[in-house]
């Protein structure tokens, strides 16, 4: 477990994102119940599945009222826009929330190194999310689209999280 206050400090030495904007996004969250408030005295501490929920609200550059309702969206995508059933090869990833904690697990319990080549890019002009891997995409996007296709007309926007720095982050603050 982290206090909010070192994983804002964290967030913007490793991966850019300004404190500030981390703060009222957190705060945001906070209300939404979407991370731990802490209590009078006592800073919240956040864990590994929090850390994520935080970056992903901030990569997704949405508005402040939106960024509850952004982290959610963002977390149910499914790999390649299929709908899985419970007959799916347990395998396949259910969804970019559990590909992500299932990344940054590796990242705190595993060979960190070997993910420093990895990108995580999130698409901000549609909920889109690709987890860039040795040589390989997984891309994330609304069950039942096509993942190969843009999902909406105009300029696609993405913002792309280092491997090594989340990675660095990660293992910052939760070891």
């Amino acid at each position: 477990m982290a206090t909010l206050n070192a994983v804002l400090a964290a967030v913007e030495r490793h991966i850019g994102f300004q404190e500030s904007r981390g703060r009222t996004v957190a705060r945001r969250l906070q209300e939404a119940n979407a991370l731990p408030m802490g209590a009078p005295g006592v800073a919240p501490e956040l864990d590994v599945d929090d850390f994520i929920y935080l970056v992903i609200a901030l990569a997704a550059d949405t508005t402040l009222h939106g960024a509850p309702s952004a982290v959610v969206t963002y977390m149910a995508l499914t790999p390649g826009g299929a709908v899985l059933d419970a007959g799916a090869p347990a395998s396949i990833p259910r969804n970019a929330g559990h590909a992500l904690i299932v990344w940054s697990d590796r990242a705190l319990h595993g060979d960190a190194d070997a993910l420093h080549g990895d990108k995580i890019e999130v698409v901000a002009g549609w909920p889109e999310l690709v987890i860039h891997t040795a040589g390989k995409r997984h891309r994330f996007v609304m069950a039942g689209a096509d993942a190969s296709a843009w999902q909406a007309t105009g300029h696609r926007r993405s913002i792309t999280l280092n491997g090594a720095a989340l990675a660095d982050a990660i293992r910052e603050l939760f070891l």
